[in-house]
């Protein structure tokens, strides 16, 4: 009887113990807030929202397991987890930010999948994760020696921060808050905003977009909000709120922002709808063949770039975080070496971080730096 009683506590102790981490773990403001109220009816009135959640274009199992697929999972168990990580440290400029004419068409990368832009005089922001990891978790996806360079404090004004997505390598809480005094105004998809909102931003400081809409920032400015194949999420949260592509258009300039994803029929759809671009910027990295569906392979940047009719591709998602089991710097080795072994090869726009991209420079080079490291 002694035993039961003692069985009993223990399972009441540890499932009492689960709850409460739980709570916390709901409470932390890192995970931010689930869309409610007006917010909510908004999304709930989007032709891409059913039976509570967002939904891709077409048919996107998370795993290609789903698809039928059995041989995928037990490769991704067993596979080799070397090379997640440079051995040195990633080499970079610091580039002096508040100094750059801002009249000047340029772009600085920061690593993975966050850079700063200049377009027509308007300073722009795209997904900025400027701390030293990826998670909410302390000690978990650790960004690489030497790719941390800029911070918060570095940044000049800010005319329109752009979100692609809520996941935490590209909606950075910490990041989010200390921007909150430089940021005029902050696009991002349907529900994104009930983070910002919970993290202290004004409601007149956030625009929610759908798929297939479009702002006029300014006379000479247009942005458009198109999809990607992706998916949501924080914590518990699946979908809830919308994953966008950007599109971005001057009289003489026409930009596209991937945001996170994988290929699908999307990309031509935007090609002709948008196309041709001066440059397009895709993600190219943390792939696997089990979510293939929601992450380029190299080979998905170029066919994309082609569909898009993009003139050149600046590659993001690598360079500082490792959230797959390749090599740290495989998605720009298979890339460049794809490239050059193309029937049409396309310039690719491969800076250091902190190196000032020209936008209206076409021929400007770039070294593969990746290839100094191992």
């Amino acid at each position: 009887m002694k035993v039961v009683k003692k069985t009993t506590w223990n399972i009441v102790g540890l499932a009492a113990a689960l709850f409460l981490l739980l709570f916390i773990l709901m409470i932390i403001p890192q995970f931010g807030k689930a869309p409610a109220g007006k917010r909510l009816a908004r999304i709930e009135a989007s032709a891409h929202y059913k039976n509570g959640r967002f939904h891709n274009l077409e048919h996107t199992p998370m795993f290609v397991e789903q698809s039928g697929n059995k041989s995928v999972f037990p490769k991704f168990l067993f596979q080799s987890k070397k090379n997640l990580r440079p051995a040195a440290k990633i080499p970079s400029v610091k580039t002096l930010l508040k100094d750059l004419p801002p009249e000047q068409n340029l772009l600085v990368w920061f690593g993975h999948s966050s850079y700063y832009f200049q377009l027509e005089g308007k300073r722009f922001l795209v997904d900025p994760v400027l701390g030293r990891r990826a998670s909410p978790v302390p000690g978990m996806l650790r960004a690489f020696s030497g790719s941390a360079v800029f911070k918060v404090e570095d940044l000049p004004p800010i005319d329109y921060l752009l979100i692609t997505h809520d996941h935490y390598d590209h909606l950075d809480y910490k990041t989010i808050k200390k921007l909150k005094s430089k940021v005029g105004v902050v696009i991002c998809g349907l529900g994104v905003g009930s983070h910002l909102s919970y993290w202290g931003y004004p409601a007149s400081k956030i625009i929610e977009k759908d798929w297939n809409e479009s702002l006029m920032l300014d006379d000479k400015i247009s942005l458009y909000t198109e999809t990607s194949r992706h998916f949501s999420g924080r914590f518990l949260s699946r979908n809830n709120t919308l994953w966008l592509s950007y599109v971005i258009k001057t009289p003489s300039y026409k930009l596209f922002i991937g945001g996170d994803g994988g290929y699908g029929s999307h990309v031509a759809e935007i090609g002709k709808k948008h196309g041709p671009f001066d440059l397009a910027v895709l993600e190219n990295g943390q792939y696997n063949a089990l979510w293939r569906n929601i992450h380029n392979f190299p080979e998905d940047v170029l066919l994309s770039a082609k569909e898009l009719q993009a003139r050149r591709i600046l590659p993001v998602h690598s360079g500082k975080f490792s959230l797959a089991f390749h090599h740290w710097n495989e998605p720009l080795t298979r890339l460049s070496e794809l490239n050059q072994h193309s029937s049409e090869p396309l310039p690719l726009v491969t800076p250091l971080i902190g190196e000032v991209v020209y936008l209206n420079d076409p021929g400007q080079s770039f070294t593969e730096w990746w290839q100094e490291l191992e």
